[in-house]
C-alpha cells in the first residue's frame, strides 16, 4: 500500500504501527521519525498541500486531517482529484485511540493498533493528588490560545493530576485577552508554543507581562515548557506529553 500523510501525528502514527515502509510522501511538518521523512517526498506545508504532488506520488490512501482550521481546503483538493483519504478529526483522548485504530486496520494491521492503543491506556492512567492545579496551556502567547472542553489536552491534564480552567467552554481552543488570563489565575502556566522551535520557547516573556505579575503561576514561579509536538500532536508521542504534564505536577 502506498501512503501519504498530510499531517505530522498520522505520519507518527504510522510509524508507531511499524508501516513507514508504506509512505511514499508526508507534509513539510512532518518531523519525526527523523530518517524516515529526510528520504520521503514533501508535498507542501499542511494547511496548503500540493494536491498535484499527492496525485503523482499515486497513493492508494492519503492520511489527512481536520484538527486545524484550514485542512478544510486540502479536503476539497482531495476530492476533486478523485483520491482515497480519511480525515480523522479528534477531540477527546478517546477519539485518538479510536483514530489510531481506524488508520491501524485501513493497513491491514489492526491488531498493532488494539496494541498501541493498549499501551498508551496502560500509561495514561489518573493519577491521584492531593489538590488538582489549574493548568492553563498556551499554545501561543500573543494573543494567549488556549485548549476548551474538546482538547484531548484537557484529558490528559486531569488524568495527570490537574485541571484545565476552560474545561467547560465548548470549543477546541480561543484567544484570551491578558485580563482574562489575570482574572482566571492559574496555578501553573505550561508553554506548548505551535510552529516554534522548542529551544525558542521564552518563559521569561510570561514572568515579564506586567499584567501577570499577581497570577500565582508567575509569583509562585510555576511555568514550564513542554515540546507542542508532545501535546499538539494526536497520536503516540501524547505519552510524552502526559509524562511532562504528570512530572509539573508532582513538583507542584
Amino acid at each position: 500500500m502506498r501512503l501519504v500523510s498530510l499531517a505530522c501525528s498520522n505520519t507518527e502514527i504510522v510509524a508507531a504501527l511499524g508501516c513507514a515502509h508504506m509512505l511514499v510522501g508526508v507534509d513539510e511538518h512532518s518531523d519525526r521519525p527523523v530518517e524516515l521523512v529526510a528520504k520521503l517526498a514533501k508535498v507542501g506545508p499542511d494547511l496548503s498541500i500540493d494536491i498535484d504532488k499527492v496525485a503523482a506520488l499515486e497513493p492508494d490512501l492519503v492520511l489527512a486531517t481536520l484538527t486545524v482550521p484550514g485542512h478544510e481546503n486540502n479536503i476539497e483538493g482531495l476530492e476533486k482529484a478523485g483520491l482515497n483519504y480519511i480525515a480523522p478529526e479528534p477531540q477527546y483522548l478517546t477519539d485518538v485511540y479510536d483514530n489510531i485504530i481506524e488508520i491501524a486496520k485501513k493497513l491491514d494491521v489492526a491488531k498493532r493498533g488494539y496494541n498501541l492503543v493498549a499501551k498508551m491506556k496502560a500509561e495514561i492512567i489518573a493519577q491521584k493528588t492531593k489538590t488538582k492545579p489549574r493548568i492553563l496551556v498556551q499554545w501561543w502567547n500573543r494573543p494567549t490560545i488556549s485548549p476548551g472542553k474538546y482538547s484531548w489536552v484537557t484529558d490528559l491534564i486531569n488524568l495527570a493530576g490537574g485541571q484545565n480552567p476552560l474545561v467547560f467552554e465548548e470549543h477546541k481552543s480561543r484567544p484570551i485577552k491578558d485580563e482574562e488570563v489575570a482574572e482566571i489565575d492559574p496555578d501553573i502556566i505550561v508553554l506548548a508554543w505551535c510552529g516554534v522551535e522548542y529551544s525558542k520557547y521564552r518563559p521569561d516573556i510570561i514572568y515579564k507581562n506586567k499584567k501577570w505579575q499577581n497570577i500565582k503561576a508567575v509569583k509562585n514561579k510555576q511555568v514550564f515548557t513542554i515540546p507542542e509536538a508532545s501535546l499538539g500532536r494526536p497520536g503516540p508521542y501524547l505519552l510524552d506529553g502526559y509524562q511532562a504534564l504528570k512530572n509539573i505536577i508532582a513538583k507542584h
